[in-house]
């Protein structure tokens, strides 16, 4: 049974992933055709009531919209430029992890073969897919992001960002930097903590609520940013947030000073700049010029 608006669909690669956006298409109600380069995993989803594509072109040769959730740039390449005539006047949503480069590269050869273009960012974890919290960017073709809104946000929130068909890419990356640069912080200290007997589960149950309410500072630091005056009154100064007793402290506890070495080299290549009494938030021009 397909849904009201009659929209086939076919999903190429059914990792984690791809499976549970295939899964979210078919228990809608979209005919949904699925392949994926591996034999085997598409059992779960044919019982669901999707069809199991013997090759990629059999996949895509089936439905008018085609969402690739592949490895990465090369693969998609890989699986999609044999099919790329059977691809015009269709639909391609790509949702493959890549970078705003590669995801222009792909727009500007969909546009060369005649296949609509739509680039996805997904920020969520396969189990968040449906749910709410879940969230995928897009960018590029505007036509294709209105006409498969109803589809798109089967999956989570969608957000377009515009014709350029790298932002969705680069808002993705830029938050997932934000991400793994704090989970490696929180890792950080649960590695200073562990040799006095703390678990990481106990540290975790101080560093969450911390973090959480430490994120409310995002709007003041971005304001500053935006600003572009880092002397502003209230603004923790550069020479205050020196980290010296955080590495001494880890060296001390016998673990890596990576992680903080790191913020301590940005915050002291303004120092040394002669930025000293400027607020925190100036690091951001030692990111921004790279030493």
């Amino acid at each position: 049974m397909t849904s009201d608006n009659g929209v086939q669909v076919s999903v190429l690669g059914l990792g984690a992933m791809g499976g549970a956006l295939a899964a979210a298409l078919v228990k809608a109600g979209h005919a949904t055709t699925v392949w994926n380069r591996s034999p085997g995993k598409a059992g779960d989803l044919v019982a669901l009531g999707a069809r199991d594509a013997a090759t990629a072109g059999d996949a895509v040769r089936a439905s008018r919209v085609i969402i690739a959730c592949l490895l990465d740039h090369a693969s998609v390449h890989e699986v999609l430029d044999p099919l790329a005539a059977d691809l015009a006047g269709r639909t391609l949503v790509n949702v493959t992890t890549t970078t705003p480069a590669q995801s222009r590269e792909l727009a500007a050869w969909a546009a060369g073969a005649g296949i609509v273009y739509l680039d996805g960012g997904i920020m969520a974890v396969p189990d968040m897919i449906g749910r709410p919290g879940a969230s995928i960017l897009y960018s590029g073709s505007a036509d294709a992001f209105a006409a498969h809104r109803p589809l798109l946000d089967l999956w989570a929130d969608s957000t377009y960002f515009g014709a350029d068909p790298g932002l969705a890419s680069l808002y993705d990356l830029a938050l997932l930097a934000g991400m793994y640069v704090m989970f490696a912080g929180f890792m950080h200290g649960a590695a200073m903590v562990a040799p006095a007997g703390v678990t990481a589960r106990e540290f975790a149950a101080m560093a969450t609520p911390w973090l959480t309410a430490m994120t409310g500072a995002f709007h003041e630091f971005a304001e500053v940013i935006d600003g572009g005056d880092y002397t502003v009154a209230g603004q923790q100064s550069l020479e205050f947030s020196s980290l010296g007793d955080l590495l001494a402290a880890s060296s001390d506890q016998g673990v890596s000073t990576e992680v903080v070495a790191m913020v301590q080299r940005l915050i002291q290549r303004q120092i040394d700049a002669g930025h000293g009494a400027e607020g925190f938030a100036r690091i951001i021009e030692s990111i921004r010029r790279p030493a």
